[in-house]
């Protein structure tokens, strides 16, 4: 990294609102904001929106508070690097796969052998369902780990479908002490009745202390004395679900205030929502072709409403542009619009359309345009309202693609999509220093900055473009593999985050979408072993998208920057990143003035002489600022706000000093 010891004018003509970087040898900085210099556009809201798809446990095991796994006791619901994982982690479940039952399954007692039996064709729930044999005298069943948040209730809820076979008509749900079937914590007996499929409701109370927040326990199927049942779809939930969902993760989305949801991503291009509407228990249970991981359908449609509904956002839904039609898609947008009473909303023709090696059904670039165009037209035949986001390239890389989007012209699309999704760890220099790697990953969102410039110029070369089509950032993220370098659960990943909500907030006239990836998981909202929390990045967002801040005012930052050289892969030259990045902006009554920094050295605190022209602050200042002991340190399930935000009050004044913590995010709010 180089320090320059003259100061050097990062701008040279920039809008009365851009912030202006000036380069100086000093420690410490000045800030110049001038609140007289407004913007001539706003911050919008769809600035701060979110991404939401089936991936990990984003969905299942995540927000959808069901608590099995493979419910219906299917085959084939995970790829097979999916399973030598599953089977790594639990090698018991090897065992267990060859005595017939379905992962991750397990046998009450592994010792009785082999009492089970899948049966395709007689089925309650998709295509098969699973025979339990008892023996005489004994008690006979299969279980599955599950962890419970025992931390806010142990009222749990269920249904179970049973088909009765022979002997007893009767069997048992309990939540057992986890690999000690003796010790059964809450249990009840079911009543059989009929001989056909019949579907039956459950409820399990743990007694206060019985099980240890974040211990795992056994949920457990069980019959006795040669009984022999049929069993399919078993559903438990915690009876605090708000319509299935987490009612604590509900709770931090909604605190979040993202105002759009995107509901997308590669498996996108091989979902078809019709699976995914009417009776829960009539819904199929099928392979996520790209994520290897189970799809069960229990969260389509109507959930996803259902969601934005309780969290105060709109869905901004990706069409399948892989295996799916134009037809399809059409019904899709009047099946969303009908249940909302109101069309006009976002629409994105598909998702990262380029990746060969990995989207299924992907148009060649050949072939882009015209599929573009009649997913266009189908969408707007029956909402003629709707906002179309065409699939457009990665900012790095984009020119040739998002020509051929272009050539369309802005009757198809007013919208062109960029994705930034990027390991921090990938860099080009040879043996990279720690230090190096969080100072590369840090100045990303500066090169992305600029980057996004250069695609404004391609977009406005055109003259049938030019303000006419903008950028929809909706998918970006910093990840690596783990806490050596910045990423999406600690705080580095939280100075990542902010940083390119700064630049994002200087382009936000031709940029005015993008989607955090995502809101569960990544840089959102996590649940590990019942315990729901957000990491750095997720707390970093939140002060921004609840700030009061629309207009953007002029901010002149004078301080340290540095270059980097053989960074990351993706854009490895990046000059002139600043230490401390400042966005200023007012609210619509003028009345508030508010200050985003993000102080990008590791290794030192910024003292700033901060200057404000053009309002008058009160005395009393209001100051949030996110830190950590370390940019590594992450908030997980054992610690789940080892990172979080301090709100203070701070003396404000026309001009006053105020100190930017190593590797921190600030929020300053001034009062007129």
């Amino acid at each position: 990294m180089l320090r320059l010891l003259v100061p050097l004018l990062l701008a040279s003509a920039v809008a009365p609102a851009e912030t202006v970087f000036v380069r100086s040898a000093g420690p410490d900085a000045l800030i110049e904001i001038d609140s007289a210099k407004v913007a001539d556009y706003r911050i919008p809201r769809t600035l701060y929106g979110t991404f939401l798809e089936p991936i990990g446990s984003a969905i299942y095991g995540g927000l959808w508070a069901q608590l099995l796994e493979n419910p219906s006791f299917e085959e084939n619901l995970w790829s097979p690097r999916n399973v030598e994982r599953m089977l790594q982690r639990a090698p018991e479940l090897r065992r267990a796969s060859g005595m017939g039952l379905p992962l991750p399954w397990e046998p009450l007692d592994f010792a009785q052998g082999w009492r089970y039996e899948p049966r395709w064709g007689d089925a309650a729930n998709s295509g098969r369902s699973l025979l339990l044999m008892a023996l005489p005298a004994k008690e006979t069943g299969v279980r599955q780990e599950v962890y419970l948040p025992i931390h806010r209730t142990g009222q749990y809820r269920g249904t179970i479908w049973v088909k009765y076979v022979s002997g007893p008509a009767a069997v048992e749900v309990s939540l057992r002490t986890r690999n000690r079937p003796e010790t059964v914590l809450a249990r009840q007996a079911i009543a059989l009745k009929g001989t056909g499929w019949q579907r039956y409701e459950f409820a399990l109370a743990l007694p206060a202390g019985a099980l240890r927040p974040l211990d795992a326990a056994d949920f457990a199927i069980t019959l006795r004395d040669e009984a022999r049942v049929l069993i399919d779809q078993t559903l438990v939930y915690p009876a605090d679900a708000v319509d299935g969902m987490d009612p604590e993760m509900v709770a931090m989305a909604r605190a979040l205030r993202t105002p759009v949801i995107r509901f997308g991503g590669n498996f996108t291009s091989g979902y078809h929502w019709r699976d995914g509407i009417g009776p829960l228990d009539r819904r199929r249970s099928m392979l996520n072709q790209s994520w290897g991981i189970p799809e069960y359908n229990h969260f389509g449609t109507d959930e996803l409403l259902r969601f934005c509904e309780l969290v105060g956002a709109e869905p901004q839904v990706a069409l399948n542009l892989g295996s799916g039609t134009a037809e399809e898609a059409a019904e899709w947008v009047n099946y969303i619009n009908q249940r909302r009473g109101s069309g006009g909303l976002l629409w994105e023709l598909g998702n990262e359309l380029w990746g060969e090696s990995f989207q299924i059904g992907y148009p060649t670039l050949a072939r882009l345009a015209e599929r573009t165009r009649a997913f266009s037209e189908a969408v707007r035949a029956v909402d003629p309202k709707a906002r179309i986001i065409a699939t457009g390239q990665d900012p790095d890389h984009f020119r040739e693609w998002n020509a051929a989007q272009l050539a369309l012209g802005p009757e198809v699309f007013q919208y062109l999509a960029t994705h930034f999704v990027v390991g921090t760890r990938n860099v080009l220099r040879k043996d990279a220093s720690a230090a190096f790697m969080a100072e590369a990953a840090f100045a990303l969102p500066i090169g992305l900055e600029r980057k996004l410039h250069e695609m404004k110029q391609q977009i406005d070369a055109d003259p049938r473009t030019r303000g006419r089509v903008r950028i929809a950032f909706t998918e970006w993220l910093f990840h690596g593999p783990d806490e050596s370098v910045p990423r999406f659960t600690n705080m580095g990943g939280a100075v990542c985050a902010a940083g390119l909500l700064n630049s994002l907030m200087r382009v936000a006239d031709f940029t005015p979408i993008s989607n955090m990836t995502g809101l569960v998981e990544f840089g959102g909202i996590w649940k590990k072993r019942g315990r729901a929390y957000g990491v750095p990045a997720y707390w970093a967002f939140r002060m921004y998208a609840n700030a009061d801040a629309t207009m953007p005012v002029q901010a002149r930052v004078t301080g340290a920057a540095y270059d980097v050289e053989r960074g990351n892969a993706r854009i490895p030259e990046i000059r002139d990143v600043p230490y401390l990045d400042v966005v200023a902006a007012l609210n619509d009554a003028r009345t508030r003035l508010t200050l985003f920094a993000v102080n990008r050295d590791a290794a030192r605190d910024i003292t700033a002489k901060i200057k404000v022209a053009g309002f008058r602050p009160a005395a009393d200042g209001r100051s949030v600022v996110l830190r950590a002991q370390s940019i590594y340190q992450p908030n997980d399930e054992t610690q789940p706000e080892a990172v979080r935000p301090i709100e203070s009050a701070f003396a404000a004044a026309a001009a006053f000093d105020y100190t930017f913590p190593r590797g921190s995010v600030t929020v300053l709010e001034l009062r007129q």
